[in-house]
């Protein structure tokens, strides 16, 4: 009888610690190796790599299209060179420009800048919402990701094995008026930037056409490689977006800049989201969108390292959470280690194939 007392802490003991070694802790934030997969570079300084280099972590920095083409090849031979001189902790994409879009030559053109920028150390494109909301043609259609001109170019990339990275479309909340946004963080950006706030354009394609158009153009390709950019624009609702994965295998997301709308989904039902990240859990890739243009290292740093350090909280504990992107508490996931380790560079390493 006295032999089963002593036996019973211990054997307790052995089983807690069993549990809880499955799990990490805030303590083991800066020991696990991790990307920022969704990150843009714009400076030759050094103060981002300091900040993750302290907090173990690696960037892929993506190059995206805002309209300007000489933009484009600057960022690229700037993240060649930083990649060149980091290669161990940068990798980047590349992106395509949209120039000459009624010229014949501009499929053949942007194969060959493709090719070139893969040639220089790019692991993938990046195609941005300005496809489906802004861009037309010379005759003022807008052009949508579907359009059969994009079809030799996504041929190219799927023969070639080069990801496709899209922003296409926005949050749903884009589409709401201000004061009906479900987080504070889509209020205040389409506050900031109402050429982008939809439910202020019914002019331009819903936020259901904007969906279906990138659909269409997956099924036309179902063997290229596809990362939606944040939640693939389906961060409302992880029931929609298990469908999505369901209906494309070859598709993955990155969390960049969306997280505000999974606290919002775990304040309502916390178990529904974490069954939905340990279901899909090859399907994620952990990101940001942070920029850096060279300015304000001081408040670049303390800002990554509060936003890296508040996102590894709500996927690795239990904790009960608050966060300025969103009204009311909230309880961070505690998914296992093997999850978050494949949400902070397996699947990284999985889908791009790099670093």
């Amino acid at each position: 009888m006295k032999v089963q007392k002593l036996l019973f802490p211990f054997v307790f003991a052995v089983l807690f610690c069993s549990c809880e070694s499955d799990y990490y802790s805030m303590d083991d934030f800066s020991k696990v190796e991790k990307i920022d997969a969704h990150y843009h570079i714009y400076t030759d300084k050094n103060n981002s790599l300091e900040q993750a280099r302290k907090d173990n972590f690696k960037f892929f920095d993506i190059n995206v299209y805002l309209g300007d083409c000489g933009e484009i090849v600057e960022v690229h031979h700037n993240l060649k060179q930083l990649a060149t001189e980091n290669p161990d902790e940068v990798a980047f994409s590349t992106a395509f420009c949209l120039d000459g879009w009624d010229d014949s030559a501009w499929v053949d053109n942007t194969i060959a800048w493709i090719d070139q920028c893969v040639a220089d150390g790019a692991n993938s494109v990046k195609v941005w919402k300005n496809i489906g909301m802004e861009f037309r043609n010379k005759d003022s259609v807008l052009i949508m990701i579907d359009d059969p001109q994009f079809d030799p170019i996504f041929k190219h990339m799927t023969e070639n094995n080069i990801p496709l990275i899209g922003h296409l479309g926005e949050p749903k909340n884009c589409w709401l008026p201000l004061d009906e946004m479900t987080t504070k963080n889509d209020s205040s950006y389409f506050a900031r930037h109402p050429e982008y706030h939809m439910y202020q354009h019914p002019e331009f394609p819903s936020y259901e056409e904007q969906i279906a158009a990138r659909d269409r153009m997956l099924e036309k390709n179902p063997n290229l490689t596809f990362i939606g950019c944040h939640f693939a624009s389906i961060e409302w609702s992880v029931d929609e977006l298990a469908k999505f994965f369901d209906r494309f295998p070859n598709a993955a997301v990155d969390m960049a800049a969306r997280m505000g709308q999974t606290f919002y989904q775990s304040k309502e039902d916390r178990e529904k989201v974490r069954n939905f990240f340990i279901k899909y859990q090859d399907r994620f890739i952990y990101g940001t969108d942070n920029s850096d243009h060279g300015t304000n290292k001081e408040s670049l740093q303390k800002s990554l390292h509060e936003k890296w350090l508040r996102d590894w909280e709500y996927l690795t504990t239990d904790n009960e959470m608050q966060s300025t992107l969103i009204n009311g508490s909230f309880q961070g996931l505690k998914l296992p280690k093997e999850v978050v380790n494949k949400i902070y560079l397996g699947n990284y390493r999985k889908w791009y194939k790099s670093l």
